[in-house]
């Protein structure tokens, strides 16, 4: 077999194989027509898709099928099988996706599948004439792009106060920052795709207000910017420390793109950084951090890391991890001042420091709500189909607070593949759709070798319930109030996490019947 044979694996789909050689609810690995091609079987039915996941290349083959759907094992994005599309962020590109004919007991895989022309928009007069997406992160570029997948024809403007274009901002305290994943890769898509979808692109672009009555938003400098309907997704502020030395130049925080680029450069030019916070952010950047051999000292007022998301015993295990690592924690206190190389903390200690970063949480942006007269509950609050107060305007992403039926209660959740799918739940509801909000919440961190998943939501927990070892890395800790699961956190489960994001699903759905 030749060596591109090789990296393809067996069978070749084209010379047919024994469609009993795939499990009803499995799949196969092999090749057709010189790609790696992934068969899947539902009952009678067979699916030919590609094998790796459009957002970070994870394996479908070790993913989860669920009808005729399959999921990504690395950060859940839903795949359909029957023509590829990408259903749920954090995926926003389809997989190939090919023929496939049954012929005496054997499945032969044949030409790719055409893409599906997108759905006809709502009749005519039923649309707004024009979109704006105020705010250019996860939740308008979302929006943005399922607007146009819906078929959407009408006028699309996305206002971003950032200077680039919406970037994955997972991989800012991750990968970008440690220096694995290159520059190009933060982008989540070109200039050229907006442009090739209409979709109107305004960066610096920093609103003033927005005139409900009038259906406009103002920027600063006076431009007005008229829409029919509009996605407030202005995210979230870093909360800044107000503390005597906050201005000093060394003294940095972390958001966007340029936040990034600069703490990347920092990086590879200091000796010592202190990173303030041991939240998520706080955490990765601290791995980040070493990855460039900076020695690093962890300031927080906990006296264990994440234990209110993630309970005492996971994090004693992640703060072991970082001091395997290097890292040095000084726990129940925070920073009193900064000076030009030092980090006075409130225990009265001095650390030494060419750079710090704070992460000590976010607060939503939420002033052109306030003035525009939207019901604000600590977010802006929507109904289950993000929409806010006022006709016409409505919310995703960090800012917005919506019903949860598990609970009876309006939450909000600061996770970026909550914002995706929201701003693609609201695309849909703006061409008249009517779908409700009721996606599984779901996030990951990577720190160092480690990844963890968590699928839920929860604010208050009675009990963690461990199984497996935190030790040895192969653990799910599900969180409860009384006998009803809230969330689920694995390590190394990833096919747990899926299951369990499915069972939640079903759980949503049986509770808003």
């Amino acid at each position: 077999m030749s060596t591109s044979k090789k990296k393809l694996g067996s069978p070749d789909f084209t010379k047919g194989v024994a469609v009993s050689s795939v499990g009803d609810g499995a799949s196969l690995l092999g090749h057709a027509h010189g790609e790696p091609v992934l068969l899947v079987r539902q009952g009678n039915e067979l699916f030919a898709v590609g094998t790796s996941c459009t957002h970070y290349g994870g394996p479908l083959a070790d993913g989860l099928i669920v009808g005729d759907t399959i999921r990504c094992p690395w950060h859940h994005a839903c795949f359909s099988l029957r023509t590829g599309e990408a259903l749920r962020a954090p995926a926003l590109k389809p997989v190939a996706c090919w023929h496939v004919e049954q012929r005496n007991g054997r499945a032969y895989v044949g030409r790719k599948v055409k893409r599906a022309v997108a759905p006809s928009p709502p009749a005519k007069g039923a649309a707004p004439r024009s979109v704006v997406m105020l705010g250019g992160g996860a939740a308008g570029n979302a929006a943005a792009e399922m607007l146009r997948r819906e078929g959407y024809t009408g006028r699309i403007t996305m206002l971003s106060a950032d200077a680039s274009l919406p970037c994955d901002r997972p991989t800012l305290s991750k990968g970008y920052l440690a220096g694995t994943a290159p520059p190009k890769s933060v982008s989540l898509r070109s200039r050229a795709f907006y442009e090739k979808h209409k979709i109107t692109v305004k960066l610096n672009a920093r609103a003033a207000s927005i005139d409900a009555a009038a259906r406009r938003v103002e920027l600063t400098g006076g431009k007005r910017v008229a829409y029919d309907a509009l996605l407030l997704a202005t995210g979230a502020d870093p909360v800044r420390l107000d503390v005597p030395g906050y201005d000093l130049p060394h003294v940095h925080y972390l958001r966007t793109f340029a936040d990034s680029r600069v703490l990347l450069a920092k990086a590879k030019a200091s000796e010592r950084a202190v990173v303030i916070g041991s939240s998520f952010i706080g955490l990765e950047v601290a791995a980040a951090l070493r990855a460039h051999d900076v020695e690093v000292h962890v300031v927080a007022p906990e006296e264990v890391p994440m234990e209110k998301i993630l309970g005492a015993e996971v994090g004693k295990f992640f703060r072991a991890l970082h001091e395997q690592h290097g890292v040095i924690f000084h726990l129940g206190t925070t920073a009193a001042s900064f000076q030009k190389r030092t980090v006075t903390l409130k225990s009265g200690e001095r650390l030494r420091a060419d750079l710090v970063v704070v992460g000590v949480g976010v607060r939503p942006a939420m002033s052109l709500a306030e003035k525009a007269g939207l019901a604000i509950d600590r977010g802006v609050t929507v109904n289950e189909y993000l929409e806010t107060s006022v006709p016409g305007i409505f919310a995703a992403g960090d800012i917005a607070r919506w019903p949860d039926v598990h609970t009876g209660e309006r939450i909000h959740v600061e996770h970026w593949v909550v914002a995706e799918r929201q701003g693609q739940t609201a695309a849909r509801n703006i061409l008249g759709r009517r779908e409700r909000f009721d996606a599984v919440p779901f996030f990951w961190t990577e720190q160092y070798d480690l990844s963890l998943s968590y699928v839920g939501h929860a604010e208050k927990w009675d009990s963690a319930e461990m199984d497996g070892q935190l030790g040895a890395r192969d653990c799910t800790i599900t969180y409860r109030s009384g006998r009803n699961i809230l969330a689920v956190a694995t390590i190394q489960r990833d096919i747990a996490s899926l299951r369990a994001e499915v069972e939640l699903e079903r759980k949503t759905v049986a509770m808003a019947r």
